[in-house]
C-alpha cells in the first residue's frame, strides 16, 4: 500500500548559505492494517518525515509510492492539485496543534470532512458529538469556540477531525501527548477498530506504551548532524 524508498529531506538556509538534513535514506514498506511506529531522539527527524508523507514538506530526494483507486503514484513528485485530492481522500494527518477558524465550533470543525463528502448535516453532526464525547471532551463544550481550548481539549478535536473519516492511511504526530488517561485508552481503542478495518498508520507517540500490542513495525531514526555550506 505504502512505500518509502530513500527518502530524504533537506532544509535551505538560504540566509545563511546552509542545508540542514532532517533525514535521508529511509526507506519502509506498509501494509493496509498495519501499524508502523516511528522512533529516535529529539531532532532525529520524526515529525519532519510525517510532514513530508503529508506533503507539507517536499522530499528532496527518494520515492513515496502510495496505492490508490486511481493507481499507484509517487507523492514525492505529485502538483499541488493532485496532493490536494489525496489529502481529502485518502490520507489524514494529526498535528500536534490546533490552530482554528474564528467563530467556527468545536462540532463544526469535526463535523466537515463528512459534510464534504456529502453526508447529510444532522448526520455529520451527530457523528461528531458521538466522537468528540467517546474522546472526553466536556458535552458543554461541543458548540463552543475552541479558540479558549486548552492544549488537551484542542488535541481531542484534532484527533476527532481526522478518525471521523476512515482515511486508508493515517498519520500520528504525538496524538496523546496532552491527553489524559481517558482519552488515551478511547484513542488506543479506536486505532484497534481502524486497523481492523485495513487503515495503515505511521505515527510517533510520546508514550509508546500507548499502542503497545498495536504495533507491526518499528523504524528508528537516528539523530543527524548534517549540516553543510552551500557552494
Amino acid at each position: 500500500m505504502l512505500q518509502v524508498i530513500d527518502l530524504e529531506k533537506r532544509f535551505f538556509l538560504h540566509r545563511l548559505g546552509r542545508e540542514v538534513l532532517a533525514f535521508r535514506q529511509v526507506s519502509f514498506s506498509l501494509q493496509a492494517g498495519e501499524l508502523l511506529l516511528l522512533e529516535g531522539p529529539n531532532g532525529a527527524g520524526k515529525s519532519s518525515l510525517l510532514r513530508t508523507l503529508y506533503r507539507s514538506y517536499c522530499p528532496t530526494g527518494g520515492q513515496i509510492l502510495l496505492q490508490t483507486p486511481r493507481g499507484r503514484v509517487d507523492l514525492a513528485r505529485l502538483g499541488d492539485r493532485e496532493i490536494l485530492w489525496i489529502r481529502r481522500e485518502y490520507i489524514g494527518y494529526v498535528s500536534q496543534f490546533l490552530d482554528p477558524r474564528p467563530r467556527t465550533t468545536a462540532l463544526e470543525l469535526v463535523a466537515e470532512p463528512l459534510l464534504w463528502r456529502g453526508v447529510e448535516e444532522s448526520r455529520a453532526r451527530q457523528r461528531a458529538a458521538e466522537l468528540l464525547l467517546e474522546l472526553g471532551l466536556k458535552p458543554e463544550l461541543l458548540e463552543a469556540f475552541p479558540t479558549g481550548f486548552s492544549g488537551g481539549e484542542k488535541q481531542k478535536l484534532n484527533l476527532a477531525r481526522s478518525l471521523i473519516h476512515p482515511y486508508p492511511l493515517l498519520l500520528l504526530d504525538e496524538p496523546t501527548a496532552s491527553l489524559d488517561a481517558g482519552a488515551r485508552k478511547a484513542l488506543r481503542e479506536r486505532l484497534r477498530l481502524l486497523k481492523q478495518q485495513g487503515t495503515a498508520l505511521v505515527g510517533v507517540f510520546h508514550s509508546p506504551e500507548d499502542v503497545a500490542g498495536l504495533v507491526d513495525k518499528t523504524y528508528h531514526l537516528e539523530e543527524k548532524q548534517d549540516v553543510a555550506v552551500r557552494t
